[in-house]
């Protein structure tokens, strides 16, 4: 069964989707949990005219899927995704070249959700993700981003190599990560407009996807371990774009 995507769990994720603005119907609060952080996320919610409901914590439990709701699940409107023109569009308003991460089959939702944190950090202009083989936009993920879900756009496709492709017409050079490739992070240009693809947690990259990259890199690894978490490895790709760009000045 597919895990719901209309529900929003823990403090920062509900704080975060309040900022966001996104459509939320009502927030279930824990009774006798009401601490200053929960009641700011209270005042808040009521200011905006949400319905806060006082209940028995385990109601909480019962409806929780990610095991840690810390008192607070929303529920809102079931996640809206984009596409990636919108991402493209998203840059250009901006007058910023791309900066897009695609997520290639990561199906555990903590990694998902550690990229996106790490994504929304780094000033990317979003994620891509498949419909299959591939964690969703769910509670899990989004309490895993520490509420980053609520503010970075996330495109859906049913074809990550046409995906590829659409960004690629549009300017942008897709750069994959792979063990085996023959340039280094730290010797390769990712200024200009660029999409970061990610492979999956056991297997990397699949043929398809890794043939669509113009250029593949592999970060370099001095220790016994072949090979980091896909979110350290993406949160590394990451920073090293952020760094090539010059931007790290801005908050140095």
């Amino acid at each position: 069964m597919d895990e719901r995507e209309d529900l929003i769990e823990g403090r920062n994720a509900v704080q975060e989707a309040l900022k966001s603005e996104r459509p939320i119907d009502k927030i279930y609060v824990a009774k006798g949990d009401t601490d200053r952080t929960l009641g700011r996320i209270i005042a808040k919610a009521r200011e905006l005219g949400i319905v806060v409901v006082d209940c028995d914590r385990r109601k909480l439990d019962a409806m929780s899927t990610t095991g840690a709701h810390q008192g607070i699940i929303a529920q809102g409107a079931v996640r809206e995704y984009c596409s990636v023109d919108d991402l493209i569009e998203l840059a250009r308003s901006r007058g910023e070249d791309p900066f897009i991460i695609a997520c290639d089959e990561i199906a555990d939702p903590h990694n998902l959700g550690a990229i996106i944190r790490s994504a929304e950090c780094a000033g990317a202009h979003g994620i891509i993700i498949p419909k299959r083989r591939s964690a969703g936009i769910t509670a899990v993920v989004d309490k895993a981003s520490a509420g980053a879900a609520e503010h970075l756009p996330v495109a859906r496709v049913p074809n990550m190599t046409a995906a590829l492709q659409e960004l690629k017409d549009n300017g942008v050079w897709v750069y994959g990560t792979d063990a085996d490739a023959p340039a280094d992070l730290w010797h390769t240009n990712l200024t200009g407009a660029v999409c970061l693809v990610i492979g999956s947690e056991g297997f990397g990259m699949s043929r398809l996807v890794r043939e669509s990259c113009d250029v593949t890199v592999k970060i370099p690894l001095l220790g016994q371990i072949s090979s980091l978490n896909a979110s350290a490895a993406a949160a590394v790709m990451m920073y090293e774009v952020v760094r090539q760009r010059g931007l790290g000045k801005l908050n140095g």
